[in-house]
């Protein structure tokens, strides 16, 4: 199943990400220190601390390691504390991050209020096999732009932390990863053995959604997903799990931790806003393998309505599933992953649902009709598009608001807001209650769509788009006469008589 239930306190928030942000095994961790101290020195990715340091100054070395990561191809960069730091003896160590405090602050949260732009770093606390304290702290590489602390950004020099500014061939070469190698294809998790690389992914999943038969052996299974990039063969001959291996196929994304929090939040409220909470869950699965689920969910708690305006006359659906389908592969494919903390959100209300996705839109939400299709992850489109959970490239806002005349709905706003991207479906509402601006943004996505079929409206087209008999078509030329002087439509003859008049959007 796709979704977890419950309606979650903010202890038990707090409790969930403590067990997400800590759940490496100690196994697994006297390995990574096992690995980290049999380095010759420190590297410009690692280093080596005795005790506490002060939090300013591990600030500074969290944007240095985030960025000498990036610039090095390495998912992580570490600092480590109970280890010598010119022998790599494990001596143990007396720093506690859960009971360290700055200025009244938990350290995570200053550092973290710190850090632009936000990234995950966690803190793993543990015994060394001689039984010493060892704390690791586990820094997500920098993906888009170089971390700052404080508004600085930082780099390592061999074994020495400097502001990048100083040193601009490392800043440049900093810029030209960020410019090459997309979020898709960075790394997940690194070194996972082949069986684990097969308790992570849904293979089965992959092999039914792609059409393809099951090979019979494991090698057969993990050449098929390295031929999609969704696990690399690393250098140790283990494998590395890419993020668009994890974020559309995991059985569960609580293990991959940086994307863990892209999972889809489904928000039920009671009445038309967000003062109380029927019901709230969390996806836990992959995009891919998921989807169906997700869709049967909306579905199920999304009521339905007797009769839709003049077009419908059955037990229909409040919202057209084809709009529900492309309006969510829609936010999760275009979303911006580089925007840490947060996710999509589904929340339904009893007038409303709204869509929202991290990330401003490549194009003006005025043209999501028209524009020539865009994505930020374009490897994660079209997979997507290739397990057919998503529609030909650049037709899926067109199908929405086709839908929504069909089922003779409000028409269907798109707005940014803080460098996210929402859309919103309206239940049904008869003509006479619908405002002026909906009626005049109906009116707008109207002519967009005849333009783009070589057929500008009319009168008669926007009648039968409200379900509005003959008789009163003098209320559609007032409608139209709004969205003129609103600058949203124009004429596109005119010369033509008043009968025979045909309108544009503005831009055309």
């Amino acid at each position: 199943m796709l979704f977890e239930r419950g309606i979650i306190t903010s202890t038990e928030i707090n409790s969930l990400k403590v067990f997400m942000t800590h759940q490496k095994t100690v196994e697994y961790l006297q390995s990574l220190l096992k690995e980290l101290v049999a380095l010759n020195q420190e590297t410009e990715w690692a280093e080596f601390k005795h005790n506490s340091i002060k939090p300013e100054d591990l600030g500074e070395y969290i944007s240095a390691l985030a960025n000498s990561a990036a610039l090095l191809g390495k998912p992580f960069g570490y600092l480590i504390w109970g280890v010598e730091n010119h022998n790599h003896d494990i001596v143990g160590t007396n720093f506690n991050p859960v009971t360290a405090r700055h200025k009244k602050q938990e350290l995570e949260s200053w550092l973290l209020q710190k850090m632009e732009p936000k990234i995950d770093f966690y803190f793993h606390s543990f015994e060394a096999p001689n039984q010493k304290p060892v704390v690791i702290i586990e820094v997500q590489a920098a993906s888009y732009t170089p971390v700052r602390f404080g508004g600085t950004e930082f780099i390592r020099i061999g074994s020495y932390k400097k502001p990048l500014g100083k040193h601009p061939e490392k800043e440049r070469s900093l810029w030209r990863v960020f410019d090459r190698k997309p979020f898709e294809y960075q790394l997940a998790m690194k070194n996972v053995k082949a069986e684990e690389v097969l308790k992570l992914l849904d293979y089965p999943a992959y092999f039914n959604l792609m059409d393809k038969p099951l090979p019979e052996g494991r090698s057969g299974i993990l050449e098929n997903l390295a031929a999609d990039g969704l696990i690399i063969k690393s250098l140790s001959g283990s494998w590395d799990i890419t993020n668009i291996g994890s974020i559309l196929f995991a059985k569960e994304l609580k293990p991959f931790r940086h994307l863990a929090r892209k999972a889809v939040r489904l928000i039920l409220y009671k009445g038309k806003d967000r003062f109380k909470t029927i019901r709230e869950l969390y996806g836990t699965k992959g995009y891919a393998v998921g989807f169906e689920g997700l869709i049967d969910y909306i579905s199920a708690l999304l009521p339905s309505n007797e009769e839709i305006g003049k077009a419908l006359r059955k037990e229909v659906p409040m919202y057209p599933e084809l709009a529900i389908r492309e309006l969510v592969a829609n936010a999760l494919i275009h979303q911006d992953f580089n925007i840490t903390g947060t996710g999509p959100i589904i929340e339904i209300f009893e007038d409303r649902m709204e869509i929202t996705n991290p990330g401003s839109p490549l194009v003006e939400v005025d043209r999501f009709l028209d524009s020539p299709p865009r994505s930020r992850n374009e490897g994660i489109a079209a997979l997507m598009r290739r397990v057919n959970i998503c529609e030909e490239r650049g037709s899926g806002i067109d199908k929405v608001v086709i839908q929504t005349e069909i089922y003779q709905l409000p028409a269907p706003i798109f707005e940014t807001y803080q460098e996210h991207t929402r859309v919103v479906l309206f239940a049904h509402r008869e003509f006479k209650n619908m405002e002026t601006q909906e009626r005049i943004r109906a009116a707008y996505l109207h002519s967009v769509l005849r333009y783009l079929n070589r057929q500008p409206m009319n009168n008669t087209t926007l009648r039968e788009r409200f379900g509005i008999e003959a008789k009163n078509s003098a209320m559609v030329s007032r409608i139209i006469k709004q969205a003129i002087k609103a600058g949203r439509i124009k004429p596109y003859d005119e010369g033509a008589g008043t009968k025979a008049m045909r309108y544009i959007p503005w831009w055309a």
